[in-house]
């Protein structure tokens, strides 16, 4: 029996992969491995050159919401391994003096050119001073694509996101310009009240963004909130 076929972005006709179940491998381990292998973001990553899948979510937002300009600092918290930062960099010109990328994450990331890369975890106390004395100066776009490891409970797992979440909308609120963007990834139904509430009484437009990359039975979406009222 063959294995189905399927079409990659490129147009090119792709296998579909199937994966034995080693020994010493959980099931679990097995299914996302499979998923991974027949993934066609992710076909399409290797065959761009980004480093992950994740990097068309940012391309597809900002396609339905246009943020990313030519003059513009962004700061990209949970960068790692940086397909988000490789998307900025095909819209910021860094060598603009009015232009900065930052990208943070809790674990490593390989340099890029022209971003500061900072390996850092970002609820540490003193993660947001460490960030302002590596900024030239106010901040236009704050892209947060950070998430805890999954608990498997749903209530734990979407309380510890949303606590991220408003640790880096704190972090926005002290440094984005006037007109400046906020993204950042939620679970579940989304924003909760308070943080949507907070969100509107900031920004001119709010909106949830479930870009076509995002896996269908993925809890994720994201949260992008423009205009910001200074």
């Amino acid at each position: 029996m063959s294995d189905k076929k399927k079409t990659s972005s490129s147009g090119r006709r792709m296998m579909s992969v199937r994966v034995k179940t080693a020994k010493r491998r959980k099931n679990s381990s097995t299914q996302w491995l499979k998923r991974q292998l027949n993934d066609p973001y992710v076909v399409r990553a290797q065959e761009e050159g980004y480093r992950s899948r994740a990097a068309f979510k940012l391309m597809e937002i900002n396609e339905v919401v246009p943020f990313l300009k030519k003059k513009c600092r962004v700061v990209d918290l949970g960068a790692a391994p940086g397909g988000w930062t490789q998307v900025v960099l095909n819209y910021v010109d860094t060598n603009h003096p009015d232009s900065q990328v930052v990208a943070l994450d809790i674990n490593p990331m390989d340099d890029m050119a022209g971003v500061t890369v900072m390996e850092l975890d970002f609820s540490l106390p003193e993660a947001p001073d460490k960030l302002f004395e590596v900024l030239t100066g106010p901040v236009d776009v704050v892209l947060s694509d950070m998430a805890p490891p999954a608990m498997g409970h749903k209530q734990t797992d979407h309380l510890r996101i949303i606590g991220l979440v408003e640790m880096a909308l704190d972090f926005a609120l002290e440094v984005l310009s006037p007109g400046g963007t906020f993204v950042a990834k939620v679970w579940q139904g989304g924003a909760d009240h308070d943080l949507l509430k907070l969100l509107k009484q900031k920004f001119l437009k709010v909106k949830h963004i479930k870009p076509p990359s995002s896996r269908k039975d993925s809890a994720e979406t994201f949260v992008v909130a423009t205009g910001f009222k200074g």
